[in-house]
């Protein structure tokens, strides 16, 4: 039996509990058959367009990675994993030549 994955931060570690599934991870509680649109994050690219998880996107102006004397360059390519509810970093990407990290929405672009 297989569960579906949480909502919230899309973790696999689900259980149920009674009429309710539960996320261990984010502690976030739902019931399957009352699951509304308000679940669902509305991310924004540099252009307005909205991002979901396995988006191809561009990025659109050049980025230094914290701690590191790397910089990713504009026009780098990365493919987005999952989108989430985040202020500052709502992307975890995998971003080519760099490899898994998080980034804003404001700095890419749909591909």
């Amino acid at each position: 039996m297989s569960l579906p994955p949480c909502p919230k931060c899309h973790s696999e570690y689900v259980y149920q509990d009674q009429d309710n599934f539960v996320c261990p991870e984010c502690a976030h509680e739902w019931n399957p058959s009352q699951v509304s649109e308000d679940d669902t994050v509305n991310v924004k690219d540099a252009n307005g367009s909205l991002l979901a998880d396995g988006d191809k996107v561009t990025v659109v102006k050049d980025l230094k990675i914290k701690g590191s004397s790397q910089v990713i360059k504009i026009g780098t390519k990365a493919v987005v994993r999952r989108v989430l509810d985040k202020k500052d970093h709502e992307l975890d990407c995998k971003v080519d030549g760099i490899g898994e990290m998080m980034v804003t929405a404001k700095f890419v672009k749909k591909a």
